[in-house]
């Protein structure tokens, strides 16, 4: 037995469905194709105990949607239809439950081209499209449509997976249990040299980059953290940058990126990340639960269309400010992981001007 860690879980006939009916007269072709597959976007899943690797699945998708649909997220939290109830037959045999062949192959052809966060993205685009019913429906009604999932329109949904992907910083999707990279002398003759296809996980590791992060702490959180490297790529923080990142600005355009930092004052006064505003969290507020109005909070809204970097110190505020710009409906939002602390060695942090204040 080639792989005596794993063991059968209910689905894996429908993921070697499609590479046997591609390749009917050479099993052995199909076999190798089952076994380049599932080590990139099934990493583990297979395993007799892979509760953490799903649940950490599953919080990283609750993430994106949350960060692409806000007001999806907030009525499918609300009405308690989660992931968990829906989503696990999506990944665990990447979407063969849910389409028939004809289309799976298809919906495969994109998806065999990007790294292993791409399903996400697909799942992301299936609630897109769904999204005007969900949104009408209570519990009992979901659970009942994708007990037998209406028809999906399979090109939209490729189309609108590779938008959602584009757009959706790549340290926001790590996982720590997503594939490990190979070690030095051990990769393939055809290296991955491309970004849509090359993991966060194989990127070199700094103090700058995401670190793994309890499943307990995550399931807690609403919105996605992004690591420092991000930050500092996608807000040109050490100047223009010739990175290939979907998240990159435009040409001639200003970055995609809004930082909040939500610290008080005084520490915002003492060094800060250049062209951030400050909207400390105590005072963010008002009793009912809308933002209060300043200047900081007017550009804020003349950003709506920017990915939202919520930046604090350590401990939960930043992530309970990020929720509450979610409940308001703000989308793109995300948290710097490791706060204001990860960015003191990079000489980015500047005092800002007095007129600031």
């Amino acid at each position: 037995v080639s792989h005596p860690q794993y063991v059968y879980w209910q689905g894996l006939d429908s993921l070697s469905a499609p590479f046997l009916a591609l390749n009917f007269n050479n099993e052995a072709l199909a076999y190798s194709c089952l076994s380049a597959f599932i080590p990139k976007y099934l990493h583990n899943f297979f395993l007799k105990d892979n509760s953490q690797v799903i649940q950490e699945y599953l919080a990283v998708f609750s993430h994106l949607i949350t960060f692409h649909d806000p007001e999806l997220s907030n009525h499918l939290e609300g009405i308690g239809f989660i992931p968990d109830l829906y989503a696990i037959p999506w990944f665990l045999t990447m979407f063969a439950h849910a389409f028939p062949i004809h289309k799976l192959v298809h919906l495969w052809d994109t998806l065999l081209l990007g790294n292993s966060s791409f399903p996400l993205c697909i799942g992301v685009a299936i609630l897109r499209q769904f999204r005007d019913r969900l949104l009408t429906y209570g519990f009992n009604e979901c659970i009942l449509m994708f007990s037998d999932m209406p028809e999906i329109d399979i090109q939209r949904c490729v189309q609108d997976s590779i938008k959602i992907f584009c757009s959706t910083p790549k340290s926001a999707t790590f996982r720590q249990h997503a594939r490990e990279p190979n070690k030095p002398g051990t990769s393939s003759s055809r290296p991955n040299i491309s970004y849509y296809s090359r993991d966060y996980n194989e990127q070199p590791k700094s103090e700058l980059s995401m670190e793994p992060v309890k499943v307990e702490e995550l399931k807690t959180e609403k919105c996605c953290r992004i690591s420092a490297e991000d930050l500092i790529e996608m807000g040109e923080l050490c100047g223009p940058s010739s990175s290939k990142s979907p998240t990159k600005r435009k040409p001639n355009s200003r970055p995609m990126i809004i930082v909040i930092d939500i610290r008080n004052p005084e520490d915002y006064a003492k060094g800060a990340i250049p062209g951030s505003i400050n909207i400390p969290f105590p005072s963010a507020f008002s009793p009912e639960g809308d933002l209060n109005p300043c200047a900081a909070v007017n550009v804020l809204n003349q950003n709506k269309q920017q990915v939202k970097v919520i930046v604090g110190s350590r401990g939960k505020n930043a992530n309970n400010f990020a929720a509450d710009l979610v409940r308001l409906g703000y989308h793109k939002v995300c948290v710097l992981h490791k706060g204001i602390d990860v960015l003191r060695s990079t000489n980015i942090l500047t005092v800002p001007p007095a007129d600031y204040f």
